[in-house]
């Protein structure tokens, strides 16, 4: 074990490295609930916002003028069509977002209005720092290795079949 390792609590109770992925997942997600929970309430306090709300605002930033159906931003969002559709409403109602007309009127297309992308710029800049302290910690080499790490680990989780999980 490299003294690194030796340095982290174990708090499965000194478990075999048969649980060393389990202790690795345990650890994605507790880091992965910290800052998810640290920007929420900064969202919140600073901008009377939420995750979700800034996750979409994103989303339709990315995608520019073209803007996203509710069907693209659902996927980008990794949410179902009917939270995208509420969350794009209450955007709407806001100001924040405005619908394009469209040759198809079953589909519904979004984008940002210039109050939303005022909206956004703000955000995402604040955003930007907060994570940027939550990993000021990290030196800019030791934030390279973990990113070329968790890209490695990503590309494990896409490739894992449903026949290995259950086998």
């Amino acid at each position: 074990m490299s003294p690194a390792a030796a340095s982290l609590p174990d708090r499965l109770g000194g478990a075999p490295d048969g649980k060393r992925s389990l202790r690795l997942w345990l650890r994605m997600l507790t880091c992965s609930t910290r800052i998810e929970q640290t920007v929420s309430q900064r969202l919140r306090d600073e901008f009377g916002s939420t995750l979700p709300r800034f996750d979409m605002l994103s989303a339709l930033d990315r995608a520019g003028e073209t803007g996203l159906t509710m069907g693209e931003a659902a996927g980008m969002l990794m949410v179902s069509n009917g939270n995208v559709t509420g969350l794009a409403a209450r955007l709407k109602a806001d100001g924040l977002i405005e619908a394009m007309a469209g040759a198809d009127r079953r589909v519904q297309r979004v984008r940002l209005t210039p109050l939303g992308q005022a909206r956004f710029t703000a955000m995402a800049r604040a955003h930007e720092r907060w994570i940027e302290a939550l990993f000021a910690d990290l030196t800019a080499a030791e934030a390279d290795d973990l990113t070329r790490l968790l890209e490695r680990a990503k590309r494990s989780l896409h490739a894992t079949t449903h026949e290995e999980l259950n086998g």
